[in-house]
């Protein structure tokens, strides 16, 4: 089974949704993305539909915006 990718940018918005999402899908299912410190998958994450972090893209592609953390924008400064 493909994982669901969850993107974020390590705010405090960002680290709360990354432990429900942990919590509720649990961690063998699911990829964990700090885009701060892995700053080449952006790409990736905006090829996804990635607007804003965090961001939770499931296996069947859907894009899950989670609150508003940050833009993209932002995240790439």
């Amino acid at each position: 089974m493909k994982k669901s990718v969850f993107y974020h940018a390590g705010c405090p918005v960002c680290i709360s949704a990354e432990h429900e999402i942990l919590e509720l899908v649990g961690k063998d299912n699911v990829d964990i993305v700090h885009i701060g410190t892995s700053k080449s998958r952006i790409p990736e994450a905006e090829k996804a539909g990635v607007k804003s972090v965090p961001a939770l893209v499931t296996p069947t592609g859907n894009v899950l915006h989670i609150n508003f953390g940050a833009s993209m924008a932002d995240v790439k400064g």
